[in-house]
C-alpha cells in the first residue's frame, strides 16, 4: 500500500510540474496571448511550481531562470547584428536585387510556383525574415500568377515554404541563431552540416512543383504589369503590416543595379572563411551602406539613424525580450527535471542513438505543436533535448559530441520553422494566410490552404526525420551522424553513475 502510495504521489508531483507548459500553451494558442506577455506568466507560474515542489524561496527559483538566460546572451548581441543587417539589405535593395536578377528569366503559368519558390528562398536568406519575404513577394507572384494563368494554391504555399529557407538555413535569422546558441555550435559548422540535405530538399521540392504545374498553360507573364494590378487597399494592408516590404517592392518595380548583391556574397563568403558571426554580420551592414550609396539606395545618415536604429530596436522591442523570458521559463522547468518522464521514455524506445536522436526531432515538432512559436520552442525543447543527448549517449571524442549537437540545432530549426508550416494554429500559416488575403482579395486563403501544396515543408520535416531514424543520412555529405563504434546509448547503470 505504502509504495503504491508512494507511486501516486510520485505522478502526482510530475503532472503539477507540467503545470506551467500547459498554462503557457493555453494562453498563446487558446487565448491568443502574445508571446512577450505569455512567457512572463508562464515564468512565474513556473516558479511558484518550483517553489512548492522543491520547497525553494522565490530568490533560488527565479535564479534558476537567469542562469539559464545567461547563457544567450551572446546570442542576443549576434542577434542585434542579424536584424541590424536585414534591415540594411531590405531597405539598400539587396533583396530587390535578387527579385529582379531572378525575374529576368522569364515566368510562365508552368514555371511561376517554381520561380516564386526559388525567388523566396534567395532573398529569405538575403534578409533573413520569412514574414518579410512572403509579405514582399506575395503581391508579385500572386498577381503575376492570375496574368498567366497559374495555380494560385500551389503558387502561395511555393512562396510560404521559400520564404523560411532562410530562416532554416541562412545566416541572419533569428532561429538559426538562437538554436545555434542554445546548443553551443557555430552558425557557420552547422550550416556546412546542412548544407547538402537542406538544397537537396529544396531540389525535390522544385521537381515536385515542376511536376504539378506541366499541364499548365506556357505564356510568359510580364512582372511590371503584375505589379502595377496590384491594386491600392493592398499596398495600404501592406505599410500597416510590413512597411519595409513595400518598400522592397517599390524597388523591384523601379529596378535596382545587380551589384547590390555584393553584401550578400561577401557575409557567405566570409562565414566560410571561419570569421566570427558578428564580424560577418558588420562587414554586410558596412557593405550595404557602401555600395547603396553608389545605387542611391541610402545614405550614411538614413543607413545610421534609421536603418540600423530600427534594426536594434526591432530585437529588443520584441525578440530579445521574450527570449529572455522563454528562456528563463526552460531553464525553471529544466532545474526541477519536469521533463524526466518524457525524456525517460524517449530513451527507453530508443534502441540506438540514431533512434534518441529522431525522438529529439519529434519532441521539437511536439513543441512547436504545443507552444506555436518557433522561438518559444528553440528556447524550450532545446536544453531538453540537449540534457537527453548528454547524459544517455557516450561519445569517444569531443567531435562526435559536437556533431550531435549540430543536429539538435538543426531540428530545433527545422522543426521549428518548416514544422509550424504544417501545424494550423501556428503563428506562420496564421501570418501567411491573412497577408495573401489582404494582397489578393480575389482568393479565400485559409491556414489549411497554406499548408495544402505546401511539399517544400513535408520534404524537409520528413527527409529529417527519416533520414535520422533509419541512419541514411549517412549518404548525404557532412549530414552523417558519427559511426556506430564512436557513439553509443548508455545502459541504466551507466546514466545514473554519469
Amino acid at each position: 500500500m505504502r509504495a503504491e502510495k508512494t507511486s501516486d504521489n510520485g505522478i502526482l508531483v510530475a503532472a503539477f510540474k507540467f503545470v506551467p507548459l500547459v498554462v503557457f500553451a493555453l494562453l498563446v494558442i487558446l487565448f491568443k496571448m502574445d508571446l512577450l506577455l505569455a512567457a512572463p506568466i508562464a515564468t512565474f507560474c513556473a516558479v511558484v511550481v518550483h517553489m512548492i515542489v522543491c520547497k525553494s524561496r522565490f530568490e533560488q527559483a527565479f535564479g534558476q531562470g537567469l542562469t539559464s538566460a545567461k547563457k544567450i546572451v551572446l546570442v542576443l548581441f549576434i542577434l542585434m547584428f542579424a536584424y541590424g543587417t536585414a534591415e540594411c539589405f531590405m531597405a539598400t535593395g539587396v533583396g530587390a536585387a535578387l527579385i529582379n536578377l531572378a525575374l529576368e528569366l522569364g515566368v510562365t503559368a508552368r514555371s511561376v510556383a517554381l520561380v516564386s519558390m526559388i525567388v523566396t528562398c534567395l532573398l529569405s536568406i538575403a534578409t533573413g525574415t520569412s514574414w518579410g519575404t512572403f509579405a514582399a513577394c506575395a503581391p508579385i507572384f500572386l498577381w503575376l500568377n492570375h496574368l498567366v494563368g497559374g495555380n494560385v494554391l500551389l503558387t502561395v504555399c511555393c512562396i510560404a515554404g521559400g520564404s523560411c529557407f532562410g530562416d532554416n538555413i541562412g545566416m541572419i535569422s533569428d532561429v538559426t541563431v538562437l538554436s545555434c546558441g542554445m546548443q553551443d555550435v557555430k552558425i557557420i559548422d552547422r550550416l556546412r552540416h546542412q548544407l547538402v540535405w537542406a538544397f537537396g530538399c529544396l531540389i525535390l521540392a522544385c521537381g515536385i512543383v515542376l511536376m504539378a504545374s506541366s499541364s499548365l498553360p506556357n505564356v510568359q507573364g510580364d512582372v511590371y504589369a503584375a505589379i502595377s494590378q496590384i491594386p491600392q487597399e493592398a499596398k495600404d494592408a501592406l505599410l500597416l503590416e510590413r512597411p519595409s516590404a513595400l518598400a522592397l517592392l517599390e524597388q523591384v518595380e523601379q529596378g535596382i543595379p545587380y551589384y547590390m548583391i555584393i553584401p550578400l556574397i561577401l557575409v557567405i563568403v566570409l562565414s566560410f572563411m571561419g570569421l566570427h558571426t558578428m564580424i560577418c554580420l558588420g562587414v554586410g551592414m558596412v557593405s550595404s551602406l557602401i555600395f547603396g550609396m553608389f545605387a542611391g539606395t541610402v545614405t550614411a545618415e538614413v543607413w545610421l539613424e534609421e536603418l540600423l536604429l530600427n534594426g536594434f530596436s526591432d530585437a529588443g522591442s520584441w525578440t530579445i525580450v521574450m527570449m529572455l523570458w522563454v528562456s528563463a521559463f526552460g531553464g525553471i522547468m529544466n532545474s526541477m527535471n519536469a521533463f524526466d518522464p518524457l525524456a525517460n521514455l524517449v530513451v527507453r524506445i530508443s534502441k540506438n542513438v540514431h533512434q534518441l536522436m529522431g525522438w529529439c526531432g519529434v519532441m521539437c515538432l511536439a513543441g512547436n505543436m504545443a507552444l506555436a512559436d518557433e522561438a518559444a520552442q528553440v528556447a524550450t525543447i532545446s536544453p531538453i533535448i540537449r540534457n537527453i543527448v548528454e547524459k544517455n549517449v557516450e561519445c569517444t571524442d569531443e567531435e562526435a559530441e559536437y556533431t550531435l549537437r549540430l543536429r539538435l540545432a538543426t531540428f530545433t530549426s527545422a522543426m521549428g520553422i518548416y514544422g509550424s508550416e504544417l501545424v494550423p494554429w501556428h503563428c506562420f500559416p496564421v501570418f501567411f494566410a491573412s497577408i495573401a488575403n489582404a494582397v489578393y482579395p480575389l482568393y479565400s486563403f485559409t491556414t489549411m490552404d497554406i499548408i495544402s501544396r505546401n511539399y517544400m515543408s513535408f520534404i524537409v520535416v520528413g527527409s529529417i526525420l527519416l533520414l535520422t531514424f533509419i541512419g541514411w543520412d549517412r549518404f548525404i555529405p557532412y549530414f552523417a551522424l558519427p559511426d556506430d563504434d564512436r557513439i553509443k546509448l548508455r545502459r541504466n547503470s551507466e546514466v545514473k553513475e554519469h
